[in-house]
């Protein structure tokens, strides 16, 4: 079983399931043309993601490879449907610009991957913890994507967030540039999607290669630092 650390590791960055997956790439480029949109996305697929991996884990042993996956898609829709429903309720008009996309967490493979790889291989905690860190690191993705494209796009930032935290976060919103700020309107298209997104991989690939390379020359230098000591002869 994977550390603590590992898991957190692997869900915020060496196995991100956005920038490294390269999975729920659809609502990750569709909805992310604010910060109140990726970040209602970003808690409702972290939600699902983590009741779904504690779900699988309790059942692991009582479900026969020939039903599994279908068991954990049921699983998965099922609480799809309670996120959906807690949308409805507490943040109806964010669930209607959302729209489609909050039932469509269903066919998320990233959610459907984690259930399979390590859900049902692994205890209760571990697998909460799991889904936890798995969820925060594609709702990060989500939110750095939306922070840029609201920038460029619309001058703002934190626009509209009395749709996910009530009436008093009405004020919340910053004008970067002014409010005579035009816009870039690629950034809100989808071309501007693909393109904050490519500026992200491409960051985390570099960040990577530079760890890589730091590793390797502190390995080699730990390696020309040590000495080899042969004793010869008997030792009286």
């Amino acid at each position: 079983m994977a550390s603590y650390q590992e898991i957190t590791a692997n869900g915020l960055w060496k196995n991100n399931p956005a920038l490294v997956q390269l999975l729920g790439l659809c609502p990750l480029l569709a909805v992310t043309g604010s910060v109140v949109n990726a970040l209602g996305l970003g808690l409702a697929t972290m939600l699902v993601l983590i009741g779904s991996n504690v779900a699988v884990s309790l059942i692991r042993k009582a479900v026969s490879d020939a039903v599994k996956l279908p068991a954990f898609v049921m699983i998965i829709a099922a609480f799809t449907t309670c996120t959906e429903l807690l949308m409805q309720a507490f943040t109806y008009e964010l669930y209607q610009i959302l729209g489609i996309f909050i039932p469509l967490i269903v066919t998320n493979c990233s959610i459907l991957g984690r259930a399979d790889a390590f859900a049902c291989k692994n205890p209760l905690l571990p697998s909460a913890i799991d889904g936890f860190m798995m969820g925060l690191g594609f709702l990060l993705v989500l939110v750095a994507i939306g922070t840029l494209r609201e920038i460029l796009g619309a001058g703002t930032l934190f626009d509209n967030m009395h749709l996910l935290f009530g009436e008093n976060a009405k004020n919340w919103t910053i004008h970067i540039f002014g409010e005579n700020y035009k816009g870039f309107l690629v950034a809100v298209l989808p071309p501007g999607a693909f393109l904050i997104a490519g500026l992200l991989i491409a960051i985390k690939n570099m960040v990577d290669t530079q760890i890589k390379k730091q590793t390797e020359k502190n390995a080699v230098k730990a390696e020309k630092g040590s000495k080899r000591v042969r004793t010869t002869g008997q030792v009286a």
